[in-house]
């Protein structure tokens, strides 16, 4: 589950403000306690927590009504069944 939406914040973190960026990035890929992020930003562990929480709802929306992570998946499975010529060309474009 902590991949997915890893993943999804590859697609659409662009979208989310840069607080919320960085309590992201501190909590999934650096790792950190919703404790130690609230020390760090000088807020509740509650601000923090409710923060993620919005994030997480927001990344699953976006992921909901526009596809992107979903299409990838589905043109990397169409990708690896084309022969080599074409998947070459193709991998270029993407």
């Amino acid at each position: 589950m902590k991949l997915h939406y890893v993943e999804l914040f590859d697609y659409y973190g662009e979208l989310f403000t840069d607080k919320q960026k960085e309590y992201f990035k501190d909590y999934y890929e650096n790792n950190l306690t919703l404790q130690e992020i609230a020390e760090n930003s000088s807020v509740s562990r509650n601000a923090v927590h409710k923060n993620i929480k919005e994030i997480l709802q927001k990344l699953d929306y976006y992921e909901e009504k526009l596809n992107l992570y979903k299409n990838r998946i589905k043109i990397e499975k169409i990708i690896e069944n084309l022969d080599n010529d074409i998947k070459l060309q193709i991998e270029e474009l993407i």
